[in-house]
């Protein structure tokens, strides 16, 4: 049964078998939404009306990674973000891997479930704890909405974070989960960092964070969050 994870619960990545969760993603859902919008209407289009339609959520999963004395050491975020943005402020540029080759982090979702929840999440990172550079010692998970910008994580539908055995195609076995949508903490928040993996006595374990911020959805304000308030 999937562990239901609780803001600083701490879990230890075993398995039902006794065996260590190590090859396995983490990925997170969510809906699009229902906003009115004006449309033309009767003779000759002179007339409107209000109809409901389902509008696009752009949520980014990202993470950064440290070692063991808050060092930023490799990131994982949208390589869709302009490169501009982040060498700016002295930061990586967005990409696919990890540099070690222990995290693929798939294509950027900017829509949103529509139609309903399909069963499947919309951005995963797969993760081969056993290819972690040893000199990481810490593996941050965030979400940050990037448009519309008007929107904070509880008016998304059913955002969902979860980490399990499987593909992003295919789950095979959940092995917890964190249902953003029922917390209230998250109005007029746009930014949350979900929690970390982090390496103790040689063994990976992991941490539920859930603290929900307004970084004025600009997810290198997050990065930078974490590496001051969390990384040492």
């Amino acid at each position: 049964m999937a562990i239901n994870l609780e803001k600083g619960q701490k879990i230890n990545l075993e398995k039902g078998n006794g065996s260590k969760l190590m090859e396995f993603c983490v990925g997170v859902n969510w809906g699009a939404i229902m906003r009115p919008v004006q449309e033309r209407s009767g003779f000759l289009g002179l007339g409107s009306k209000t109809v409901m339609k389902e509008m696009d959520v752009d949520v980014d999963l990202s993470c950064v990674m440290t070692d063991a004395n808050g060092v930023l050491v490799d990131t994982l975020y949208s390589p869709l973000y302009n490169p501009q943005m982040f060498l700016a402020r002295g930061l990586p540029v967005g990409k696919d891997w990890s540099a070690d080759g222990s995290m693929y982090h798939t294509p950027d979702d900017v829509e949103g479930d529509k139609g309903g929840d399909d069963g499947l999440d919309n951005e995963v990172v797969q993760i081969d704890l056993s290819k972690v550079r040893s000199n990481i010692t810490q593996i941050f998970f965030f979400l940050n909405i990037f448009s519309p910008k008007n929107l904070d994580f509880s008016g998304i539908p059913y955002v969902q974070v979860r980490m399990f055995e499987g593909t992003p195609q295919k789950v095979s076995t959940v092995f917890a989960q964190y249902d953003v949508a029922k917390e209230s903490q998250f109005v007029g928040k746009n930014a949350l960092i979900l929690g970390k993996l982090y390496r103790r006595n040689g063994e990976w374990k992991f941490a539920a964070i859930g603290d929900a911020y307004d970084d004025r959805y600009d997810l290198r304000n997050t990065v930078a969050r974490i590496i001051d308030n969390y990384a040492k």
